[in-house]
């Protein structure tokens, strides 16, 4: 049987995948101040954080359409498969449900699901990874959506960043708590809830602190770590994403480590030198 995976671009593909005809990326577009700067190949992320550093306004990001996701969807494949981020953030899952809507009455009989993946960033990867091993096991369709919904189910994902601008600016966190927090140097530890919403979990004063306390709520709540893969995304800061990675591997095994750029959703949220990770 075969298949596709179409994952919106706040979703960070391996550089493998992205020549690989069963992956699709669908780009978001950002807007800062008055420009559209399209998330896909051609996004430069230095220009893109300076944009945005220069700008008094939030970046924004309008999601994909219903028409690009049923064009996405439009394939030979058997089992077509939509990650989107999380529907609390985005309205990527529900245009990319239309999407699927619309190719199903167009073609009726297509088996397709979309996975509101509750996260973002490497969070939509690693199910899309997951999607990709239960295809290579030889699951039914079915037994494939019920055994990835489980897995989101179960996913954690942590971030902690330098730069609290955006979440300032898009009203995810007060002025005059963003105001002390960068008076005091004080760095939260953040989280997705269950419902995919964001929430802080912790603080440090100082960026290095924050991600010990991130590196010990990962240790504390991971599960059957040898069984798991785990993912770290940076924006425009690799040395610290590998001391994380060092950090945890150092007190857990799991069976796997991502570590990859954020691309252009994940780098207006994360925004220079954030860190996120989701396993």
């Amino acid at each position: 049987m075969s298949y596709k995976v179409v994952i919106d671009s706040c979703g960070e593909l391996p550089a493998a995948y992205r020549e690989d005809a069963r992956f699709e990326s669908v780009p978001l577009t950002l807007i800062v101040e008055d420009e559209d700067i399209v998330d896909d190949d051609t996004f430069d992320q230095k220009s893109f954080l300076a944009k945005v550093a220069a700008s008094p306004n939030c970046p924004k990001s309008s999601c994909p359409s219903p028409e690009r996701y049923r064009q996405a969807f439009d394939c030979g494949a058997d089992h077509i498969y939509g990650v989107t981020l999380s529907a609390e953030l985005s309205g990527s899952y529900n245009s990319a449900m239309l999407g699927s809507q619309l190719l199903s009455e167009e073609k009726p009989g297509k088996k397709i699901h979309i996975f509101n993946s509750r996260s973002a960033s490497v969070g939509e990867t690693l199910i899309a990874l997951k999607i990709q091993e239960c295809e290579e096991a030889g699951m039914s369709f079915e037994d494939i959506v019920a055994q990835v919904e489980a897995y989101i189910d179960s996913q954690n994902t942590y971030f902690v960043l330098e730069n609290l601008e955006t979440l300032k600016k898009n009203g995810r966190m007060s002025k005059v708590k963003a105001l002390v927090a960068s008076a005091l140097n004080i760095k939260p530890v953040m989280g997705a809830s269950k419902e995919g919403t964001i929430l802080q979990r912790d603080q440090a004063r100082g960026i290095n602190k924050a991600l010990v306390k991130m590196v010990g709520l990962i240790v504390s709540e991971l599960q059957d770590g040898e069984k798991k893969k785990l993912a770290i995304s940076h924006c425009n800061c690799r040395d610290r994403a590998e001391m994380v990675r060092d950090a945890i591997q150092e007190r857990v095994q799991v069976q796997e480590i991502l570590i990859l750029d954020t691309a252009g959703v994940s780098s207006m949220y994360a925004n220079d030198g954030g860190i996120i990770v989701v396993v």
